[in-house]
């Protein structure tokens, strides 16, 4: 199967969510309480695919959708792609598909940008699972990998790489062991899309890494209310987990964290595994849904 194959089957499993800022496209499987996966970069939702089934296979509703500026989604020129604006409209989109309460997963940039969202909502999550991002916002140095895209000129040059086969070797070595051709080739496709990328390079010289953003989103993590858990890809070169688990460790004022197979895009390695570690949390933490 090819790229494109691969990538009109994904959109088949959607629709279309219209968001006051930029449209988006939504999945949603299963049914039972809600879990909202959030995507980074360089990904969207199709990072989800594996996981959004094993979670409807546990008794969950799965749901994920596309930041806007990546897969599907629209990416205005002049939306705010910083980690502000995204929570700002992901809470638009999560009131426009009808969803109230939910169970929170992140990843990557989606850390922040879901750490913000529980700031400004924290009454509405019911658990949270962190996979593989980051908290001390403030001190965070891009992987060198990711760094270039930040620069102008070298950034777009850069972004080149998705269009030719070094994009799989990138994610090969960065990304998942656990990947074909084509399905690298289709997450280029979503990367790049009808702009050419033009949204995403906004988005990574976006990044709020302030001070304040940094003590807003930790204040919340403090004084939370729900159970969470930590979840790494104890392979990922991009975000290492010795060095970046034990500031989450800290922010949630967890004592451990689980390890799974897999690197930075571990959804891709072990979803079953972390599909059962989120039923364990909600089971124990007194949620209807059952563990497997």
């Amino acid at each position: 199967m090819n790229a494109d194959r691969l990538i009109e089957e994904w959109r088949q499993q959607g629709r279309v969510l219209e968001v006051e800022g930029a449209n988006t496209v939504l999945w949603r499987m299963g049914q039972g309480e809600t879990v909202i996966c959030v995507h980074g970069v360089p990904t969207s939702g199709f990072l989800y695919r594996k996981l959004l089934p094993e979670l409807a296979s546990r008794g969950f509703e799965g749901i994920t959708l596309d930041l806007p500026g990546l897969g599907l989604a629209d990416r205005p020129a002049d939306f705010d792609y910083s980690w502000s604006g995204f929570a700002t409209w992901y809470l638009k989109a999560i009131d426009a598909a009808g969803i109230r309460d939910f169970h929170f997963v992140v990843h990557d940039i989606g850390g922040p940008v879901g750490f913000e969202i529980i700031r400004r909502v924290p009454s509405r999550i019911k658990s949270l699972t962190v996979l593989n991002t980051l908290v001390d916002v403030s001190q965070f140095r891009r992987p060198w990998v990711m760094e270039p895209f930040a620069w102008p000129v070298v950034g777009w040059l850069w972004l080149q790489s998705a269009r030719t086969p070094m994009f799989y070797v990138l994610n090969k070595t960065f990304g998942t062991r656990n990947i074909s051709r084509a399905e690298s080739a289709a997450y280029a496709q979503l990367l790049l899309g009808p702009d050419s990328g033009r949204a995403f390079l906004q988005i990574m010289r976006s990044f709020e890494r302030t001070p304040a953003f940094e003590q807003g989103i930790k204040a919340a993590l403090k004084a939370r209310k729900f159970p969470a858990q930590i979840i790494w890809g104890k392979d990922d070169p991009a975000l290492r987990m010795k060095k970046y688990a034990p500031y989450l460790l800290k922010a949630l004022d967890t004592e451990s964290y689980q390890v799974v197979y897999g690197k930075h895009f571990l959804q891709e390695d072990s979803s079953p595994a972390i599909a059962s570690l989120i039923a364990r949390l909600t089971s124990a933490s007194g949620s209807a849904a059952e563990s497997p």
